[in-house]
């Protein structure tokens, strides 16, 4: 077996540029877990890297193709591929409610879902890092004020403390992307529980930015806030003037309005 056919479908562009894959690799703090999951390793150009380290390293790939190459190039993996989706899959199979890092190239049509699914896992996931499409891995960093400041910044940065690491150039995959990647690290916070309902706090932002051109009073209509709390100066806000903190603050307000 040569090498795996990128696909389409899948969202696969084949890094190609080694240096940048060590670098990859080099963002991984190995710091409160021995087990790291590497995300759509196509033919290992990372996972070689991974490898290296000490620490057990386990691959997670739909592709069989690139199945069948990683088993045939890497007997380090034999045992630790899991041929599965990772959006859909009990990572807990494996896993057993340990701590693990996960890292990645990961795909770009399914980058976000990934940050979500991770979220979910975050009281197992200490640390998670890789390549994003480059204004993908931006917004998860960003801070308010700026139009790219979103859902996931405000989601990722409750938990996470987030740092956009470089950018990587179009030209070393194969085949090329038409946007630039960027490298980016979430390394979880010492207290990561919220100081209000989580579920409520997902809520308000997610619904916050569903309008995000609209003061907090008009995009929120539909929790049915009591009048009272809806002259509070907060709600004269756009969700991008809010920080984390902010929207922690106002999903405390509504959880005393009733909601």
């Amino acid at each position: 077996m040569d090498k795996v056919k990128a696909k389409k479908h899948l969202g696969q562009h084949f890094l190609k540029d080694e240096s940048i894959a060590k670098d990859i690799a080099d963002t991984l703090s190995l710091k409160g877990y021995d087990d790291v999951l590497e995300i759509g390793p196509g033919m290992g150009v990372l996972t070689k890297y991974v490898l290296d380290k000490p620490i057990n390293t386990y691959v997670i790939e739909i592709d069989t193709e690139s199945v069948d190459y990683l088993n045939a190039h890497y007997p380090k993996l034999h045992g630790k591929i899991i041929s599965k989706d990772f959006l859909k899959y009990n990572i807990n199979e494996v896993f057993e409610n340990k701590q693990f890092a996960i890292i990645g190239n990961f795909p770009y049509n399914i980058s976000s879902q990934i940050v979500f699914r991770v979220l979910e896992l975050k009281e197992q996931i200490p640390e998670f890092s890789g390549m994003f499409q480059k204004e993908v891995a931006e917004r998860i960093c960003e801070k308010k004020g700026s139009k790219t400041y979103g859902i996931l910044s405000v989601l990722a940065q409750a938990f996470y403390d987030t740092e956009y690491l470089f950018t990587v150039s179009e030209h070393v995959f194969n085949p090329p992307p038409k946007v630039k990647s960027g490298v980016m690290r979430m390394r979880r916070k010492e207290d990561f529980s919220l100081p209000c309902g989580e579920k409520l706090f997902f809520t308000v932002v997610k619904t916050a930015f569903q309008q995000r051109r609209k003061t907090l009073r008009n995009s929120l209509k539909t929790l049915n806030l009591s009048d009272n709390l809806r002259e509070d100066s907060i709600f004269d806000l756009r969700p991008e003037q809010l920080n984390v903190a902010q929207f922690i603050e106002l999903t405390q307000k509504i959880e005393a309005d009733g909601i």
